[in-house]
């Protein structure tokens, strides 16, 4: 066992006591995440529970409850995060239960649902809790029993003293235990020792999930409760100026017709309050359907915009966003970025001489790739319920970054952060789009003005498009091989609308003599965000496209061409910036190597591979494709992973094999594009997205096994596999595919 001291970070242990009988309570300052379980009816209740939101608590019959701090989207942190705390605690995972903890900055730090961090982050303070209850507990026991703290033993929720034959659950000694110091250090377990850890456990919420119960911010009802919905200008570049309410206001159900500011003059910004249009017009009315129902009769008059800015907090430093004027069209869009893309750009990272290594190549190849703005389109569209008053704010509903928002909250309503109370709804998928609470502070505004509980509810329509899109991207490469087919050149010139999607320190850098990154971007008043593996959802698709090309002018097999290169960036490595484990890259390329039987060819089936790193993690995949009747089919996906020591293995492959479907999807079909302002798309109809019979027939799912500590795995699955599917699609048409989406509505061939 590894021994660590109770504090963690800036923060440490708080213990709080039950006045009344029975109950152990610790809570964490620090402790990111947990989990949320519901309760099954053959469980047994203790007779009494000390309620505070944010601690792990010991009931008297030895039945454990962990809140659960983080936002769960799906990733399956509400199971995953308490696992981590049972194993420490070393209970039996049948007597756990979980709940949802509210915001609460005081005893926790980052709740937050983003970068597939929340395990990684999460994984010492959590391991942290169950080991120091689990010790108070020991020796709670050892002082009961008049015996060394050395000499006891746990086990599934059990103490044991072998040498007295003396045992007792945990409910039995919780109440001595609770009155005992914090221990300044504890044990952890060896990794050899998990019993959870590593097994696979039902999703908490899956009952409540697949049988309708409420769960989400839009199965929020309460009494006296009215519905806004919101109308927005019709194009990027455009503002409110004038509306004719009169009709409106007197149709059935509707209360009020009204215009707010999301955000006033002055109001702190973080990232989090990313949102194009500041001023909407709001209809209230007693029920959705009324309220959609008004939005089309209303009459609203609007009129283009100015140039524009505006100042955030991104983490401590302050940006500005500035919004150019006009009326914008993806055509100029796509012209613009190839115009920049033949210019110098900003040059982030050089090693040796890439001109001269140019001149010197024996072959060289040069490559463009683009792709376009996407919108998030999550199940669940954006939603929250509100009820302001003069001195208190409650808020209820789905958001990635709670503690965000209520800093947002609080500055825009002029109430102290304790006035503010968020809650927390389990989510119909994030990927970004969630990130933003400009809706939650929307809801607050509106319950606010009318002084009334309200719900705010976007249309599918409202959220596809009202902006904070993934960004329009474009990469061009540039490789040279030497006489001996090796490549000793390597540039890369990055930009896009309006971020670029480079990583400038990434593969393969490190592993080339000769190295050159430079960026670039171009303004636009197309509002964007985080989106699924931000900036990594395109350009692990270009680069490793890129690298098939350059694979095949040197005549080589696709994977052995970078095996080879892995080899440099382990034994001979250029810079000392190199963001990336060579070894561990090499690792899941080699695995993937060996599970899809790589060497071993199928007549008809083509085959195409990818590896790429990003949130802490590394994925290499083989898609195998047929071609039916000109349409692609895929037979298979094998996915191999390195994301450190897997805590749910069933969950894990869950994410990957979702990752992989929406990469193949959003690379073969969707696009949004604009013309005048106008988003191209506003529903289903007009927007591609993949269907059941176009997702793969097979799916493997190979975890490398690994003593690391957790890394990310809700984005790394997605990026890597664009690329597998653009070189398998190669093999299967001879037609290589730069530009995304790959097919969308055209045929696939011809």
């Amino acid at each position: 066992m590894s021994l660590v001291r109770t504090t963690y970070g800036r923060r440490s242990f708080v213990k709080r006591i039950g006045l009344a009988s029975g109950g152990l309570m610790i809570g964490f300052s620090w402790l990111a995440s947990c989990k949320d379980a519901t309760v099954e009816e053959a469980m047994v209740m203790p007779s009494e529970w000390f309620e505070i939101n944010g601690y792990l608590k010991i009931g008297d019959n030895g039945m454990v409850t962990i809140m659960s701090p983080n936002p769960e989207i799906g990733q399956n942190v509400k199971t995953s995060m308490p696992m981590i705390v049972a194993e420490e605690l070393d209970t039996d995972w049948n007597n756990v239960l979980v709940e949802q903890a509210p915001l609460n900055t005081e005893l926790f730090t980052r709740q937050l649902a983003g970068g597939s961090q929340s395990i990684r982050q999460g994984w010492d303070g959590l391991r942290m809790a169950g080991a120091t209850a689990r010790h108070m507990l020991k020796e709670a026991a050892a002082q009961s029993w008049s015996v060394p703290i050395a000499e006891i033993t746990t086990s599934a929720g059990i103490i044991y003293h072998e040498g007295s034959g003396n045992s007792a659950h945990f409910g039995e000694m919780a109440s001595a235990a609770a009155k005992l110091e914090v221990p300044e250090e504890v044990e952890l377990k060896e990794t050899k020792n998990f019993n959870i850890i590593g097994t696979s456990k039902r999703n908490v919420d899956g009952l409540k999930i697949v049988t309708g119960q409420p769960l989400y911010g839009l199965d929020i009802y309460k009494e006296g409760m009215l519905v806004a919905m919101l109308v927005i200008p019709p194009a990027f570049g455009m503002k409110y100026k004038s509306m004719d309410a009169s009709a409106v206001k007197n149709m059935p159900g509707i209360k009020d017709v009204f215009t707010i500011e999301t955000y006033t003059d002055g109001t702190r910004k973080s990232f989090a309050d990313i949102a194009t249009f500041n001023e909407k017009v709001v209809i209230v009315g007693e029920s959705t359907w009324q309220v959609m129902q008004a939005k089309k009769m209303l009459q609203v008059e609007w009129e283009e915009t100015g140039d524009s800015s505006y100042e955030i907090d991104m983490f401590g430093n302050k940006m500005t966003t500035e919004y150019p004027a006009g009326l914008e069209n993806s055509q100029t869009h796509s012209l613009n970025m190839a115009e920049m893309a033949i210019k110098p750009g900003q040059v982030v990272r050089s090693d040796g001489n890439v001109d001269n290594a140019f001149k010197a190549s024996v072959k060289t190849i040069e490559r463009s790739y683009s792709c376009p703005f996407l919108p998030h389109n999550t199940l669940e569209p954006m939603n929250f319920y509100a009820d302001v008053t003069d001195n208190h704010a409650e808020l209820i509903g789905p958001i990635q970054t709670p503690e965000f928002m209520e800093q947002s909250v609080a500055a825009r309503l002029g109430l102290s952060l304790e006035q503010v109370d968020i809650q927390m709804t389990r989510m119909g998928g994030g990927f970004g789009r969630r990130l933003y609470g400009h809706f939650l502070v929307e809801a607050a505004v509106i319950s606010q003005k009318i002084k009334n509980p309200v719900k705010l509810v976007y249309s599918r329509e409202d959220d596809m498009t009202f902006g904070n899109y993934r960004p329009a991207y474009h990469v061009t490469y540039k490789a040279g091989l030497n006489e001996n087919n090796e490549m000793v050149a390597f540039m890369v010139r990055a930009g896009g609308i309006p971020e670029s999607p480079l990583f400038a320190n990434r593969f393969p850098a490190g592993a080339v003599e000769n190295y050159q990154a430079e960026q670039w971007t171009l303004k636009s008043n197309v509002s964007v965000g985080a989106w699924r593996a931000p900036r990594s959802n395109f350009i692990a698709g270009a680069e490793q496209s890129f690298l098939d090309e350059v694979a095949e002018l040197a005549g080589k097999d696709p994977i052995d061409f970078r095996l080879e290169l892995f080899d440099k960036a382990i034994n001979n490595p250029v810079g000392e910036n190199n963001d990336y484990d060579a070894e561990r890259y090499a690792g899941v390329l080699q695995l993937v190597k060996e599970k899809s039987n790589w060497s071993s060819t199928q007549s008809g089936v083509s085959r195409g591979v990818a590896a790429y790193y990003c949130h802490n993690s590394y994925v290499a995949q083989v898609l195998d494709m047929i071609v039916e009747g000109g349409v692609p089919k895929i037979e298979n996906v094998i996915s191999a992973v390195d994301c450190g020591i897997v805590i749910n293995p069933d969950a894990a492959t869950n994410m990957v094999e979702g990752g992989v479907i929406d990469g193949i999807g959003h690379a073969m079909y969707s696009a949004m594009s604009f013309k005048d302002g106008v988003p191209q798309a506003d529903n289903f109809d007009k927007y591609r997205i993949i269907r059941h019979n176009e997702a793969p027939r097979q799916q493997e799912v190979h975890f490398v096994e690994s003593d690391v500590h957790p890394t990310g795995l809700g984005e790394p699955p997605l990026p890597p596999v664009m690329g597998a599917l653009a070189n398998a699609m190669y093999k299967a048409t001879g037609k290589r595919y730069y530009h995304q989406p790959f097919v969308s509505n055209k045929p696939f061939i011809g």
